[in-house]
């Protein structure tokens, strides 16, 4: 569903108009709509409804409390890549049992606290990393579950930062090396190897790569229950991409029927772990324009969002469509680059756009900044972190505010050999 619609001329989030939110948090804002995001994970689990499968959602993309408890409402799990991740999700209200363990770095505390916490398993990505959750495991009198996660060095066409599944990715123990570490698991005496995991990418549209990639981890686990391993379950990975451009949206029914075709037959339990998926649609970056700049070139639309709010046009050249949130300005016959105030070249949310004329105060909506937004933001050119705002019908609350400068500068600490700043005294009136 859009929950991001023109109501009397202005755009609204749900039921609550962007310009109220606008004049009530400020600007910049990450708006996320939650009937948006349930409707998006109802609609991903009807349609694997008929199979064993489990949805973990992949905090990465927005690890908000309160989207993680609106998901963690719904039913989901949750894929974490971090202690800090893990301990989120257990603070909105995810049960352990429906928590993978991910990513390729876990170092011996993070193992240690995932284990004390119990959650559902471990996707290991190497046998040096195997070896440590051994040696904790052990030093706790306990048996990690665990599935190896596979790289079945396939392209999944899409951005070269964000694919995972090729041999030339970080990700994953190779698939011809993958029968052995499987053995060596398998000898442990504090692993229990329930199942094979993978992940080849994000953001992917075209469905073709997960088939190729699927058929390859069917025939894996054949192989494995050949030679006597107990493969219990089967973790699908995620990535499945949404529409940022408004001309292709993927097609939940044929995703889960190569699910159906390639994997249920082997009857295990099955995890999948979307995320941009579930939120990505379902947010808006609300941004006010602060100068128009008239340029021999081109017009500059600067606003008060920048790439430490939304870095994914520069890191990724992704694109995210821009509205006004006033509806139906004719279109200037030129086209703007939507700037940021930070000091870079690379701060720009989009180039060329066709744009109505716009002055200082309009406000903007970047579409489709539900997932990697937030998330990625920083303070660079001490600026202060977006707050975030979650809507539901006509009700609206601010789920992650603005701090203030103080809290930001008050970070830093002066070592011993600095001087205390002296605060500053406006010169009394007579003084040199």
């Amino acid at each position: 569903m859009d929950a991001f619609t023109y109501r009397d001329g202005s755009l609204h989030a749900e039921g609550v108009p962007l310009a109220r939110i606008a004049a009530e948090v400020g600007t910049p804002v990450f708006v996320y709509s939650a009937t948006a995001i349930e409707a998006q994970y109802d609609a991903l689990a009807a349609a694997l409804a008929d199979m064993n499968i489990g949805i973990c959602y992949a905090l990465k993309a927005n690890s908000n409390q309160a989207v993680i408890a609106t998901l963690a409402g719904r039913g989901a799990g949750a894929d974490v890549v971090s202690e800090g991740e893990l301990r989120r999700a257990l603070a909105a209200g995810v049960h352990p049992s429906k928590i993978v363990f991910a990513g390729v770095g876990k170092t011996a505390g993070e193992m240690r606290f995932a284990l004390e916490t119990g959650i559902h398993q471990f996707n290991l990505e190497s046998e040096p990393e195997l070896e440590l959750l051994n040696d904790v495991a052990a030093g706790m009198g306990v048996v990690a579950p665990v599935a190896i996660r596979f790289n079945p060095d396939v392209d999944a066409k899409t951005h070269a930062k964000i694919t995972t599944g090729k041999k030339e990715n970080k990700f994953g123990i190779e698939i011809e090396q993958a029968k052995a570490v499987y053995a060596r698991a398998a000898a442990m005496a504090n692993i229990d190897p329930v199942g094979v995991a993978m992940h080849i990418g994000s953001q992917l549209t075209d469905l073709a790569p997960y088939r190729a990639a699927y058929r390859r981890m069917a025939d894996l686990v054949r192989s494995l229950r050949a030679e006597g391993h107990d493969i219990r379950r089967v973790d699908l990975g995620g990535g499945i991409g949404i529409d940022y451009s408004g001309d292709h949206i993927v097609d939940l029914a044929t995703y889960a029927a190569i699910v159906r075709e390639e994997i249920a037959p082997l009857g295990a339990e099955l995890l999948c772990e979307p995320g941009r998926l579930l939120v990505g649609n379902a947010g808006v970056l609300l941004t006010r324009t602060i100068f128009v700049k008239h340029g021999s070139a081109k017009r500059f639309v600067i606003v008060d969002a920048a790439m430490n709010d939304l870095i994914r046009p520069t890191l990724y050249e992704a694109y995210h469509q821009i509205v006004p949130v006033i509806e139906n300005a004719p279109e200037s016959p030129h086209p703007a680059d939507i700037v940021g105030p930070v000091c870079e070249s690379g701060d720009y949310l989009a180039r060329d756009r066709a744009l109505p004329e716009l002055d200082a105060g309009d406000l903007l909506a970047v579409k489709s900044a539900g997932a990697y937004g937030a998330v990625m933001g920083s303070s660079y050119n001490t600026r202060l972190l977006a707050p975030e705002v979650l809507v539901r019908g006509d009700d609206f609350a601010v789920v992650r505010p603005r701090p203030s400068y103080e809290a930001l500068i008050g970070q830093d600490r002066l070592p011993d050999w600095l001087s205390p700043p002296q605060p500053m005294r406006r010169a009394a009136a007579g003084e040199d």
